[in-house]
């Protein structure tokens, strides 16, 4: 029994150190280093540039685990509360949410080809020449 345990625990811990592993966020040539607070304002549409440079984030589906740890780390929401938000400043005429890409290798294709666009992913998988513009 205790075998067991011991095994069950041993092939958790790759789980475990992904979900502690950092986020990372990348954004296209010139976008300068950034603070959280401005990455909240970007995701939420409230700001389009990031020191004189436009910016356009980049987010993950609904319910993708990297989604859902954005949202619980950077934005202090969970998915309810920040799709209403969208839902409702969509509504009023005040844009709309960020483009939705599937999985890291979109993001990180698109973001790595687009002028201004903004994206965040795992540490483990930023490419070589990224630029880092905030790390959490």
């Amino acid at each position: 029994m205790r075998r067991f345990f011991l095994f069950l625990l041993i092939a958790c811990l790759p789980g475990l150190a992904l979900a502690e592993e950092a986020l990372v966020f990348i954004a296209y040539g010139g976008l300068p280093k950034t603070e959280q607070a401005t990455l909240q304002r970007l995701f939420t549409g409230r700001v389009v540039s990031i020191g004189e440079l436009a910016a356009a984030p980049v987010n993950y589906p609904p319910g993708h685990p990297l989604r859902e740890r954005f949202l619980a780390a950077i934005m202090g929401q969970t998915e309810e509360q920040y799709t209403g938000y969208w839902l409702v400043r969509r509504y009023v005429g005040k844009g709309a949410p960020p483009l939705v890409l599937p999985d890291v290798d979109a993001v990180v294709g698109h973001v790595m080809t687009t002028p201004g666009a903004v994206g965040y992913l795992p540490a483990s998988k930023v490419p070589a020449g990224a630029n880092v513009i905030f790390k959490r």
